[in-house]
């Protein structure tokens, strides 16, 4: 894998500039060493809006194969809707090009493996933008787990309460065949996370779930939306260990959006999102209501963003496995386990029973 010069300019192709394309942007454009040099999408608005906050020569397409035809483009982002991963990515892996290619990976596993064939063996980075990872209380947990704060993590927990879905150009993430489903769009970053923490990848997924309040009436070319607002998902793992997700995007009137917490025979670890706190508790150390509260510093954080500085300390992460022709610091194959998990855990709600992964991976 080839190296960069210390001192070159990596010159960003945005694929896709709806919100998530203009996360990119914003960070990018915080990132050293780096700056968008060209963006496309094919709808003039989203274009319009991505151009106004690019360089003024940024090069602007509606195809993103023009884009990739750009000999200033040396990485890509790909954030275009969800169902378009798999072609999109199919050309940009044929490129050459690093690529960040946002969460989920696909919204099939078939799609996911179809890359995974086509990736193997390629030189360049490419990286599944899985940024929850990077957010700094969350950094921070996987970085005391791994230390052996709690011993051997058992039991991870995960709370996502939240606000619905947003609006976005043409309605597509109001229905599961474009987003892969809730479980999948919304919940493969919290898939990601228990596998990180427990450094393993999961036997079966059992999950309850449905929509109740958000987008009942919402009705768009004849088709009503589908979507998912609620659910909680069990996940096992080979060593006895588990872990448990409870979704709620009804939750708009909450304290903290995400709540994690990771416990092991000694002791137990918190972080709390927005709040920013991390909560560490021994055992025989601590007690009920009396553990160490730590504001997690995020002074290593240039741009906030909307997801707290995890974009932007993912594309340092990206940034620097380029330079440094290291592989993707978060893989394809990470990227498949989270889809995977999000399928399996819509396949139990749908036939209610546990399903193992084996199903799900063929």
């Amino acid at each position: 894998m080839a190296t960069l010069d210390p001192g070159a300019i990596v010159g960003y192709g945005i694929i896709g500039t709806g919100l998530m394309g203009l996360e990119h942007i914003e960070n990018v454009a915080g990132v050293q060493g780096a700056t968008v040099v060209a963006i496309s999408d094919p709808d003039p608005g989203s274009r319009a809006t991505a151009a106004r906050a690019c360089p003024p020569d940024v090069a602007v397409f509606a195809d993103h194969r023009h884009l990739l035809a750009h000999d200033a483009v040396d990485a890509v982002v790909v954030a275009s809707p969800n169902f378009t991963h798999v072609d999109v990515m199919a050309d940009v892996l044929a490129s050459g090009r690093h690529v960040l290619v946002e969460k989920p990976l696909c919204t099939t596993v078939s799609d996911c493996q179809k890359l995974m064939a086509q990736a193997d063996g390629l030189p360049q980075v490419i990286h599944v933008g899985l940024e929850y990872r990077y957010m700094p209380p969350v950094a921070r947990l996987i970085e005391e787990v791994r230390k052996g704060v709690v011993g051997t993590p058992r039991m991870v927990a995960i709370r996502e309460h939240r606000f619905p879905f947003l609006p976005k150009v043409g309605d597509w993430n109001r229905f599961n065949a474009n987003t892969g489903g809730t479980l999948v769009e919304k919940c493969c970053h919290f898939f990601d996370l228990m596998n990180l923490v427990l450094d393993e990848r999961p036997a079966r997924v059992m999950a309850s779930g449905g929509q109740d309040v958000n987008h009942l009436d919402e009705i768009f070319d004849g088709r009503r939306c589908d979507v998912l607002d609620n659910a909680f998902v069990i996940v096992d793992y080979p060593s006895g260990a588990r872990a448990s997700l409870d979704l709620c995007m009804f939750a708009d009137a909450t304290h903290n959006q995400e709540e994690l917490s990771v416990v092991g025979e000694r002791g137990k670890l918190e972080a709390l999102i927005p709040e920013g706190v991390l909560r560490s508790g021994r055992r025989d150390e601590h007690t009920i209501g009396e553990v160490e509260i730590e504001v997690v510093a995020t002074d290593h954080v240039a741009v906030t963003g909307l997801h707290h500085g995890s974009s932007y300390l993912e594309h340092v992460a990206f940034l620097e496995a380029i330079r440094e022709g290291r592989p993707a610091p978060v893989t394809l194959d990470d990227g498949l386990w989270s889809v995977a998990m999000g399928v399996a855990g819509h396949r139990s709600i749908d036939e209610g029973r546990p399903v193992e992964l084996g199903e799900v991976l063929g």
